[in-house]
């Protein structure tokens, strides 16, 4: 089986099993002031189905479209299908799910669905994948609402540039998503070539991911990660890196490390000490850029 991966910026992608397309999230129609990815999502006129991660803009954003234009079916939480239920998507084309399900994408092809948790927006990010970050343990959700209202990445980012802050804010008005994340999923591809993995958001229940074994990990690096529902304490390398020895993987993509917030002048994300750290433990990491038509287990 031929199977090709494209990145689309953020945590999106473009899997194809054969002649079977399956869009993982949707979020390609970003702000003008991200990198171009050279493709919108009214110019996908393929696609099977459309998996999602969680309910925020820059993940289910760009669904409706592609499932207006191609017939494709999404598979998300219920926050996320009642948002495109909102936008226009009917019933027959929503497969609501929250973990445990084993869904049919092809003959030979299936995704199994399982729980998982979001990045820790509320809580101080490093910034990059070598510095470690500690506390912010054993927090109620009131303390946390007052760090995120204190200042998070996100809120300097606004403080900082005010010339962008309102332009993505209008952005993120305008986009389809949520406030809330809905109950991040992460989905496990089951094909007679191996096994890929892939999550949307920087966090894992690492009791649900010792039970997972994938050839491929598809990981998400930004923020503060979320493990077993508390901020990590360290790296986000060493992070990637546990993750990827509880699944198993021999093989890593990451995803949601471009700049896709669209922050002028922000540097590149650097990921050697990703890339070190998995190559310490054995494991290779690979990086395609936008629409590079990657093969994966050949």
């Amino acid at each position: 089986m031929n199977i090709t991966l494209d990145w689309l910026g953020t945590a999106t992608f473009r899997l194809t099993f054969g002649e079977t397309v399956v869009m993982l999230d949707a979020y390609i129609d970003r702000i003008d002031t991200a990198p171009p990815v050279g493709l919108r999502a009214a110019d996908i006129d393929r696609a099977d189905f459309i998996l999602v991660g969680h309910s925020h803009f820059d993940h289910l954003a760009g669904a409706e479209v592609i499932a207006t234009n191609t017939g494709a079916r999404i598979i998300g939480s219920n926050e996320s299908c009642r948002v495109m239920r909102e936008r226009g998507i009917g019933d027959d084309q929503l497969l609501p799910s929250q973990g445990g399900e084993r869904h049919r994408l092809s003959d030979d092809v299936t995704v199994r669905v399982f729980p998982s948790v979001h990045t820790c927006l509320w809580a101080p990010s490093a910034g990059d994948a070598s510095s470690p970050i500690t506390g912010g343990l054993g927090l109620c959700e009131d303390e946390r609402a007052g760090l995120f209202a204190a200042g998070n990445d996100f809120t300097r980012a606004y403080a900082e540039h005010p010339e962008w802050a309102p332009k993505f804010m209008d952005h993120v008005r305008t986009s389809a998503g949520s406030r809330r994340d809905g109950g991040p999923l992460v989905y496990l591809f089951e094909t007679p070539a191996g096994r890929i993995f892939w999550q949307d958001s920087c966090g894992c229940w690492t009791g649900i991911l010792r039970t997972i074994e994938t050839d491929v990990a598809m990981l998400a690096v930004t923020g503060r990660p979320n493990c077993d529902g508390e901020p990590w304490q360290g790296t986000m390398a060493d992070f990637i890196a546990m993750e990827a020895e509880l699944l198993g993987a021999k093989t890593v993509i990451l995803g949601h490390h471009d700049n896709w917030l669209g922050i002028p002048n922000a540097p590149a994300y650097d990921t050697s000490p990703i890339r070190d750290a998995l190559e310490r433990a054995g494991r290779a990491m690979r990086e395609p850029g936008y629409l590079e038509g990657t093969r994966l287990l050949a």
